[in-house]
């Protein structure tokens, strides 16, 4: 559905992008992250067709850019970071107009506002002007605008930005839904948003894709993570003969209950520090009550992938 490859784009300040390759197929609903600054918007505008490549292939959704923009913009729906509204409009007036502006037929323009209305619940509010509504629902005019065409693959910048939580989980329930009928790529710098929805995530950083796989298989390259165990001995020493433990980065104690102790041993980055502990443990004749690792998540994958 996606198909990039060297994509570049220069500015007179340096490179935004820096000759990055990936691809999306059809029916996946993929995460693109990034800090702040990394490219992702810049990316986004590229495929979009809403900003020019300096160098590089662009192909999606069978469509090459830039020659083809306009069967692309046909062919995707585009939500970008500030969604551009028309605020005196009512909603259902709006949607109708913009579905006229991408070529919906006039037998099928009520059936997709319906449809979308429906979709993105904004029925109750179809009459409504859209400058009166809650941030919340105006995202959701943004994306109904995105869908009315009915596109195969959905470009969504950052489309949950300035939500509050409730509004948040409800965006993201409905991100998932139309991911069963559609191809998503989803650009944010919210990982718990791209643990929920995706199963595929890109990583940008400084113009560069640093990783590209299934949120499983990321997970999998933080080998570290955090060992929690719980202990009866002396705090002192005990932290001290962690410490000096082969691989360990850090040794932080996190609360005591009486004479059990609660270390937080960490490892150094792609070392697994199990077996040591344990056998310290044992040879020390330490009372144990916890040993657990905690599992690698997203955010330390994206943090030892961005770091400086």
């Amino acid at each position: 559905m996606i198909q990039v490859e060297n994509l570049t784009k220069r500015y007179a300040g340096g490179e935004a992008v820096r000759s990055i390759s990936f691809s999306v197929e059809k029916g996946e609903v993929v995460g693109f992250l990034g800090p702040n600054g990394a490219g992702k918007s810049t990316t986004m505008r590229m495929l979009t067709g809403y900003l020019s490549a300096t160098d590089g292939r662009i192909e999606v959704a069978g469509a090459k850019l830039p020659e083809q923009s306009l069967l692309v913009r046909q062919r995707i729906g585009y939500m970008p970071e500030n969604v551009p509204l028309y605020p005196e409009m009512r909603v259902e007036d709006f949607l109708e107009y913009r579905g006229r502006l991408k070529r919906v037929s006039r037998g099928e323009i009520n059936h997709r506002v319906g449809l979308v209305l429906d979709q993105c619940g904004l029925t109750e509010v179809r009459k409504k002007i859209i400058g009166t509504l809650s941030k919340g629902f105006r995202q959701r005019v943004g994306l109904a605008d995105a869908l009315v065409h009915n596109p195969p693959l959905l470009i969504l910048d950052e489309p949950t930005a300035g939500l509050d939580p409730h509004q948040i989980r409800s965006f993201r329930e409905l991100i998932k839904d139309l991911g069963r009928e559609r191809t998503i790529l989803l650009s944010t710098h919210i990982l718990s948003e791209v643990e929920m929805v995706c199963r595929r995530a890109i990583i940008i950083n400084r113009g560069r894709i640093e990783a590209s796989d299934t949120l499983a298989n990321l997970e999998k390259r933080v080998q570290a993570g955090a060992l929690q165990i719980e202990v009866k001995a002396d705090s002192g020493i005990a932290k001290e003969k962690l410490s000096q433990l082969q691989d360990v980065g850090a040794v932080a104690e996190l609360n005591r209950a009486g004479d059990w102790i609660s270390f937080e041993v960490t490892a150094l980055p792609g070392k697994d520090i199990r077996g040591g502990v344990d056998d310290l443990i044992k040879k020390e004749n330490w009372p144990l009550r916890e040993f657990r690792r905690e599992k690698a998540r997203l955010e330390d994958v994206f943090v030892e992938l961005t770091q400086e």
